[in-house]
């Protein structure tokens, strides 16, 4: 149903270390008159903090990973360098081609030498110009294979640079899957971040589904109080006969991500008699509200139902013993000398 309200019960150390109260408690008055009130029908289920996104930080090279710099828990930022993976192989490869490229600079040396040589032979009519110019092919031949070299060798530079893992996006390192030391292979997973935000995640009986609405207010309370949040996304895909949605709650905290909490959700509106918790007194096992009769408070028996907040006033649901118009006392029992009905 739209626009209802969807109370959440949420272990205060899980997800509101600091929530700021909505509204103070307000004191229930010393009498009141019992009239009808409308209130809702709560159905319970779990929800579970998650983060809006969980992305992997993937070795981008095959090799030892030697350095490791997170843990679960840490805080990273988006393109942080987190563990470096080196390939050995890499560095003779550079060397390898370093020596190519020695070899190819001390040809193309004595190549242009010759060259040179040819052209002041060619200027006194000692050589011909076919001779010349494979002198100067020669040249630009090594040329060649000396550029070819370089790009080679910017090829495995950017490899080796590639042995660093990046955090792919700003958010706390929920899973280190590997160790420092490990052998890793291309694409393996060494951290998993969640990123992007925290938001709670329920699954509801698909019979219950139609009292979802995107855009619905919920409270979570907590021990600072309570905070609103609302319900974000509503996917259609049911699975497992539940319907599956978000809601995004400010502040909500990240320290312990897949949390369960407990979630009330609204299932229908009815009319009740509420008195306020303080009106209720137990004796011998029973349950009794004190009830002015003319100017005389008398205790009548009741049966109590759930316990709601209404308007600031913490009420339970009296299922039988009062009807409407009975004048209440809110301080509960009476003063010695008072009736039972």
């Amino acid at each position: 149903m739209r626009g209802t309200v969807v109370k959440l019960a949420v272990p205060a150390a899980l997800l509101l270390a600091a929530a700021a109260p909505l509204r103070a408690e307000t004191p229930a008055p010393a009498t009141f008159v019992l009239a009808p009130v409308q209130v809702t029908d709560w159905k319970s289920v779990f929800g579970r903090v998650e983060a809006r996104d969980r992305l992997p930080a993937r070795a981008r090279l095959g090799g030892t990973l030697v350095d490791l710099q997170v843990t679960e828990g840490q805080a990273v930022a988006a393109g942080e360098v987190i563990g470096r993976i080196v390939d050995e192989k890499l560095t003779f490869q550079l060397s390898a081609i370093d020596a190519q490229r020695t070899s190819l600079d001390a040809q193309l040396a004595n190549a242009e030498t010759e060259l040179k040589r040819g052209e002041d032979l060619l200027a006194r009519g000692v050589t011909t110009v076919q001779q010349l110019d494979v002198l100067r092919t020669q040249v630009n031949v090594l040329k060649g294979q000396i550029e070819a070299i370089a790009a080679e060798r910017r090829v495995i530079e950017q490899q080796a640079a590639e042995g660093a893992v990046l955090a792919p996006v700003a958010g706390r390192v929920l899973e280190v899957p590997v160790a420092r030391g490990a052998v890793v292979q291309p694409g393996e997973t060494v951290v998993t971040i969640g990123g992007g935000g925290i938001f709670l995640r329920i699954a509801v009986p698909e019979r219950h589904a139609e009292d979802l609405a995107e855009g619905d207010t919920i409270l979570i309370e907590g021990a600072g109080g309570a905070t609103q949040g609302r319900l974000e996304r509503v996917y259609p895909l049911v699975e497992n006969g539940r319907v599956v949605a978000d809601v995004a709650v400010a502040g909500l905290s990240d320290r312990f991500v897949d949390a369960r909490v407990l979630v009330r959700l609204p299932l229908a509106e009815r009319t009740a008699l509420m008195v306020p918790e303080t009106a209720l007194v137990s004796r011998a096992g029973l349950d009794f509200v004190a009830v002015l009769s003319g100017d005389a408070p008398m205790m009548r028996a009741v049966v109590p139902g759930g316990a709601q907040d209404v308007d600031g006033v913490a009420m339970v649901e009296i299922l039988s013993g009062l009807v409407a118009g009975d004048v209440i006392l809110s301080a509960g029992a009476p003063a010695a000398g008072g009736g039972h009905d």
